[in-house]
């Protein structure tokens, strides 16, 4: 059973430029609130031997150092950097004949 166990374990072994989630624990006061208790995605800039990590925000460039303990992988979709744009014509008038007047209508 505890080998079963431990190979659903995801060890946490951070490299730079991994995204990571991290552990908020002020959120844990207020137990009936249900709030995320981890922010983030950051990124991993750097790791220091005492199992330190120094990460910084997506979109900023400020970096701070936290235990890595309070850190976990972020397995989240990987936003998209290559935006599509789709340019839309017109759709073709159509004239209808009601009587004997022409109406003009249009696709919505």
């Amino acid at each position: 059973l505890k080998m079963i166990h431990d190979r659903n374990i995801i060890e946490r072994n951070f490299k730079p430029e991994d995204t990571v989630l991290q552990y908020n624990s002020r959120l844990r006061l207020f137990p009936g609130k249900l709030k995320l208790r981890w922010s983030g995605p950051f990124r991993v800039v750097e790791i220091h031997p005492t199992d330190a990590v120094e990460i910084a925000a997506s979109n900023d460039s400020r970096m701070f150092r936290v235990n890595g303990h309070r850190l976990k992988h972020y397995v989240g979709t990987e936003e998209a950097k290559e935006v599509s744009v789709t340019y839309l014509i017109e759709p073709p008038q159509l004239s209808v004949l009601h009587g004997r007047q022409p109406i003009d209508l249009l696709y919505s």
